[in-house]
């Protein structure tokens, strides 16, 4: 009984574990700021074919 005891004391400490994780790899992504969203090259301010 203690043996079933400690393997399911096991899966329920990783699963917490990984769900904590995921949280924070998630939670790290959402801090990032947003890359601009800026062009190099637009056909407005190209200067035209002669």
């Amino acid at each position: 009984m203690s043996r079933l005891l400690a393997a399911a004391l096991t899966a329920v400490a990783a699963a917490a574990l990984a769900v904590g994780a995921a949280l924070a790899v998630v939670a790290l992504l959402n801090a990032t700021p947003d890359q601009p969203n800026v062009p190099l090259i637009s056909y407005e301010s190209a200067t035209p074919r002669k």
